[in-house]
């Protein structure tokens, strides 16, 4: 079976794929956990008509905001950043992506990378670091 890929030739439609599928992920895990709408307006700092165009995918709502309603409710928000990524690389974006219910371990997994590299790279420079050190002396 073939992996159908949404091309990041158009950053619009990308954004607005995710604006989507961001907001059905809201909208569904508020009602999940019996939220209204004016409580995780209020959370969010958002008025509640603007939370309805949120949960509806309106393409002029703003990440930031989706990444405030996503946060509030405890809602990864790899399916928001992942894809971000991937439209910076010009790389296409698998939809299966955009399906899965939950990518939480899919973000560990991304945040488990980050240290790990990141551990690597601390320990490169201080390796490095001695080892100057030590031709001056």
């Amino acid at each position: 079976m073939q992996t159908r890929r949404l091309q990041t030739k158009d950053d619009g439609l990308v954004l607005s794929t995710i604006k989507e599928i961001s907001g059905k992920r809201i909208e569904e895990r508020r009602r999940r956990d019996r939220i209204t709408q004016p409580q995780l307006a209020r959370a969010a700092g958002v008025s509640v008509r603007w939370l309805r165009e949120i949960e509806a995918g309106n393409p002029k709502s703003k990440l930031d905001e989706h990444l405030a309603c996503a946060h509030r409710l405890g809602l990864s928000t790899a399916h928001i950043m992942i894809p971000l990524l991937l439209m910076e690389r010009r790389l296409s974006i698998p939809q299966e992506l955009f399906l899965e219910e939950d990518l939480s371990e899919l973000e560990d997994r991304c945040i488990a990378l980050i240290f790990e590299h990141s551990s690597s790279t601390i320990s490169r420079r201080r390796a490095s670091y001695f080892d100057d050190a030590g031709d001056q002396e």
